[in-house]
């Protein structure tokens, strides 16, 4: 394989619909976007891989199994994704809920190209990297289609999540928790979307840095991530959970209201002060001790739809503890499970009306020349079976004992409303 760059002609979002595009012709895409968010631990603006040399697909013993499939392919960029329900080969947890989409538990592959933007400068490594770039140049994006006909239904009516939330609360009074993430499905079924169109109009109306597009087959994911989940970098471990949403304001005076309000609200510090203890806990099972360190606390950072409360945590791993041992320690992401995190688990899965599947688990790469590896946490996101022509996306809220049922569903819709729009798509009542 060779590496060449070459200057970006286009602006950086005309590129990227090109050659996503351009990348329609393979079986098998990664897409990272960062979206310009500054990021001292990410290494990409954007990031492009196709093709798979060699691929790795499970779904019992998906861990010892990626390993091997890790430890035989040096290369500095491995996609793919792992699937929330990991936690039953984990934990020793059960879901019995119906799986409509179909993904495996874990998927990743070794790309035979790969291109990443920083600057305006297009990096390529392919067998033929001038070929590629002249091809992708040249590529004309279709029509956009006439607008979707979907009926977007929820999994659950008004009442029905009501009485889940109450369920929630029973549990969280009797002290068998003290938070859940209670999740719900939105679906369509004989859903004929175009999985990039969808991807480049959900990113448009919600540019988050760890967006992404994924497909492998016929599975799409089509992500406006704000969340990461775990990074190494040079032996740091780093996550960055996020817990405390509000919607943005329409002025600058009252954008600085509600980040106020965030900042002295106590259901928004407790539910981020139960998250950081979480990952602190599970950080600290993979670390040297005394390394596992809160280093940033209540960031409110705002994207465009709405403002998130994210807190950074951090520590140096432990160099005789396996990569992955540690997502062993912290898979899935404690902002989307509860605390305590294995109970919270089986309760959302006795809960939950529908399987998560992708939904809370995570996207992102191993680069296994550098011992690093970026994933993301799987929400505000769009998962399609496109041989099935199913469509699914979940919601979700941290609940506490302060927590409201009516406040609670407004935040899942809230969450919903982006993937709506993107979609062209009302929510059926």
């Amino acid at each position: 394989m060779r590496i060449e760059s070459f200057d970006l002609l286009d602006s950086k979002d005309k590129f990227h619909q090109k050659a996503l595009h351009w990348s329609g012709q393979f079986d098998e895409i990664s897409f990272f976007n960062s979206n310009g968010s500054p990021d001292q631990w990410g290494r990409f603006e954007s990031m492009l891989a196709v093709k798979a040399l060699h691929s790795f697909c499970a779904d019992e013993n998906v861990l010892d199994q990626l390993q091997q499939f890790l430890l035989q392919h040096p290369c500095d960029v491995i996609p793919g994704f792992l699937s929330y329900d990991l936690k039953n080969e984990i934990e020793e947890l059960q879901t019995s809920t119906t799986d409509k989409l179909g993904f495996p538990s874990a998927y990743f592959f070794v790309p035979a190209i790969t291109i990443s933007i920083s600057g305006m400068q297009v990096r390529i490594q392919a067998d033929d990297p001038v070929a590629v770039y002249q091809s992708i140049c040249e590529t004309t994006a279709p029509q956009a289609k006439a607008a979707l006909d979907l009926h977007v239904r929820s999994r659950w009516t008004k009442g029905e999540y009501f009485d889940a939330f109450d369920k929630v609360q029973q549990h969280i009074q009797r002290g068998d928790i003290y938070e859940v993430n209670l999740c719900q499905e939105f679906f369509a079924e004989n859903a004929d979307i175009s999985p990039i169109e969808v991807y480049l109009k959900l990113n448009a109306v919600s540019p988050t840095p760890f967006s992404n597009f994924f497909k492998v087959g016929p599975h799409f994911i089509m992500s406006a991530s704000p969340e990461r989940f775990l990074t190494k970098r040079k032996g740091r471990l780093i996550s960055q959970p996020i817990k405390g949403t509000a919607k943005r304001g329409i002025t600058e005076h009252e954008d600085r209201d509600i980040i106020n309000r965030m900042l002295q609200s106590q259901k928004e510090i407790a539910e981020n002060v139960m998250i950081v203890d979480l990952v602190r806990n599970d950080l600290t099972r993979s670390a040297l001790p005394g390394t596992v360190e809160a280093t940033r606390l209540f960031e409110i950072q705002s994207f465009k739809q709405v403002h998130q409360m994210i807190s950074t945590i951090s520590c140096i791993q432990d160099p005789n503890v396996s990569n992955m041992d540690v997502f062993r320690h912290t898979f899935p992401a404690g902002s989307m499970t509860g605390a305590p995190k294995i109970a919270a688990m089986r309760i959302c899965d006795q809960i939950e009306g529908s399987k998560r599947g992708i939904y809370a688990g995570s996207v992102g790469y191993f680069d296994t020349i550098r011992d690093e590896f970026d994933f993301n946490v799987v929400i505000r996101s769009l998962l399609y079976n496109q041989r099935e022509k199913y469509l699914s996306f979940h919601t979700g809220g941290a609940l506490t004992n302060q927590a409201l049922a009516e406040q609670e569903y407004q935040e899942c819709l809230l969450k919903a409303s982006a993937i709506l729009q993107a979609l062209n798509s009302k929510l059926e009542q």
